[in-house]
C-alpha cells in the first residue's frame, strides 16, 4: 500500500470520509508542482485508476478547496488552477507564453507591500501578487 499523501493526511486529520478516488486525487495534487488544472489532475489520476471521473475530479477538487486544503488561482489562462494551501506564503511569476508558474518569495516586495498600506493608513492583513511575463530576448538576457 502506498504511502499517505500530505493532503490526505490533511483530509483524515480534518476527519473527512477519504474514499479509494479521493485518496488517489489527494495523491495527485499532493505529488504535483506545477499548479495543475482539474483536467491535468483528471489525466495523472486516471492513470492510477482508469475508473476515475472527471465528475468526481472536480467534485473532489471543489471539496479540497471548500475546506482550505487547495488553493484556486487564476493565472488568466482561462483555467483554474490550484495547488495546496500552505502556510508558508509566496508569490506567482507566470510565463504566459509557456503558461509556466514560478513560485518566489521576496523581502523587498513583502515590506514595499506593507509600506503601501501604510501610505494609506492601512495593516495589510494578506495579499496575492501574480506577476505576467515572456522569455527576455537574447540581447536583454546581459
Amino acid at each position: 500500500m502506498a504511502a499517505i499523501s500530505k493532503i490526505e493526511q490533511i483530509c483524515i486529520d480534518r476527519g473527512m470520509k477519504m474514499t479509494g478516488q479521493r485518496r488517489v486525487i489527494a495523491q495527485v495534487l499532493s505529488q504535483s508542482d506545477d499548479h495543475p488544472n482539474v483536467d491535468a489532475v483528471y489525466n495523472r489520476a486516471s492513470k492510477i485508476d482508469p475508473k476515475i471521473s472527471i465528475a468526481t475530479v472536480y467534485r473532489t477538487v471543489r471539496l479540497f478547496e471548500e475546506a482550505n486544503i487547495l488553493e484556486k488561482h487564476d493565472f488568466g489562462d482561462g483555467s483554474a488552477r490550484y495547488e495546496e494551501a500552505t502556510e508558508n506564503h509566496h508569490d506567482h511569476l507566470i510565463d504566459v507564453q509557456s503558461g509556466a508558474v514560478l513560485e518566489f518569495h521576496n523581502d523587498e516586495i513583502e515590506a514595499l507591500q506593507k509600506q503601501v498600506a501604510k501610505k494609506y493608513g492601512l495593516k495589510l492583513v494578506g495579499h496575492k501578487l501574480e506577476l505576467y511575463g515572456v522569455p527576455l530576448d537574447k540581447d536583454e538576457k546581459d
